[in-house]
């Protein structure tokens, strides 16, 4: 694919986008887990959990992502407000995804469960952050609030912090699921508090090699610099709604080979 145009880059990344932005994309993506419930605080928590265990083969993040659902008895709010250390701690036992296992998954009850009792949703948390133009203090605050209770030290790495550079790819793609509108079905819009246009990119390593070879990023590394280099550049071709690209980098690296 030669360079193209700035608008011939805006409007190839507009079609795939909606392209991929489709009912089909939840059979093979972990969405699907959240996408299973109808309550609020469910699909918060659940989409929560999944997307903070989404990293390596989608197959296995849907397959252990729907073991913690099995285990919350599939009903993740209940759960979680009722949960006791001491009696359901043994649950978890044996759940392992990549470096994720049962220590870190009887925090994040914990954790939620304090949330939870603070406030009302999650979105309630986040409320406070909706005049921001990126997110990264809302992760930040959401990071150390989270942490403010007896906690693990091996935990913390499952939760980003962009202040250190990370690029939060996990909790930005929970912020996309929870944000951006339902309008195709996909996405849930369940917060209409925090502006699609605050959202960043997911950025991995299937969405960071889209973006080089299309010219949209220059950095090598999938850091914070680098996803500040791609807001950018995503923002200047929607402004209103910068990470419906996350569809089109995602789609043409994962199905296309791109």
């Amino acid at each position: 694919m030669g360079k193209l145009t700035k608008q011939a880059l805006k409007e190839f990344l507009d079609e795939k986008a909606s392209f991929y932005e489709t009912l089909e994309f939840l059979d093979t993506d972990p969405i699907q887990i959240p996408a299973r419930f109808s309550l609020k605080q469910d699909i918060e928590i659940a989409g929560f959990l999944t997307a903070t265990i989404a990293w390596g083969n989608r197959k296995s993040i849907i397959t252990n992502a729907q073991k913690l659902m099995e285990i919350m008895g599939n009903a993740p709010y209940d759960f979680i407000m009722n949960f006791d250390e001491e009696n359901d701690a043994e649950r978890f036992e044996g759940f392992v995804h990549r470096t994720f296992n049962s220590v870190d998954a009887v925090f994040f009850m914990k954790g939620l469960q304090y949330l939870y009792n603070e406030y009302k949703s999650m979105e309630d948390f986040f409320m406070k952050f909706q005049t921001y133009n990126r997110l990264n203090d809302a992760i930040h605050d959401f990071k150390n609030t989270f942490f403010s209770i007896p906690h693990p030290e091996r935990t913390k790495k499952h939760v980003g912090d962009p202040l250190k550079n990370s690029s939060c790819k996990r909790i930005n793609m929970f912020f996309r699921w929870m944000v951006r509108s339902n309008t195709k079905g996909v996405d849930f819009g369940i917060w209409k508090s925090i502006p699609i246009s605050s959202l960043s990119c997911p950025l991995d390593v299937h969405s960071g090699n889209v973006a080089r070879k299309l010219g949209l990023l220059k950095r090598k590394q999938n850091d914070g610099k680098a996803l500040l280099e791609l807001d950018t550049a995503l923002r200047k071709m929607d402004s209103k709604d910068p990470v419906k690209y996350d569809f089109a980098l995602f789609g043409l690296g994962v199905f296309e080979k791109f």
